[in-house]
């Protein structure tokens, strides 16, 4: 019963752990206009720009529906562009477009350098354990 009690614990302490670090995330994209599930996709798509949405949809475990929704928003925003598949006129490739690429150049440094912070804190707070 005591070791399914700390199982429990620690999953809470995960929780909440996520949910702070989602909520710096989100202020921090905040100061670039961009939201969390927006950073995501210009991740993915520097990774490999022309994947098609339901392959970005599985890279970040969503519906497809739900990108649909958000590479609309990011189209009219000047951050992606949809080209037609031409393998299967169904389909679109998705690529950044030059404004994203500068924007990821700014906002990377800056998520990187806050990454090894996170990390670091871990690594003390572990430590002290």
């Amino acid at each position: 019963m005591a070791q399914v009690q700390a199982s429990v614990l620690a999953w809470i302490h995960l929780l909440r752990v996520h949910h702070q670090i989602q909520r710096r995330e989100t202020a921090q994209l905040a100061q670039y206009n961009l939201t969390l599930p927006q950073f995501d996709v210009l991740t993915q798509l520097s990774r490999e720009e022309g994947i098609t949405q339901q392959c970005l949809a599985d890279r970040l475990l969503v519906t497809k529906g739900n990108v649909c929704g958000l590479m609309d928003r990011m189209v009219e925003q000047g951050l992606v562009e949809r080209r037609a598949d031409p393998q299967d006129r169904r389909a679109y490739m998705l690529y950044q477009t030059p404004k994203a690429r500068a924007l990821m150049q700014k906002v990377a440094p800056v998520k990187q350098k806050q990454l090894l912070a996170l990390l670091s804190e871990l690594d003390r707070a572990l430590a002290a354990e």
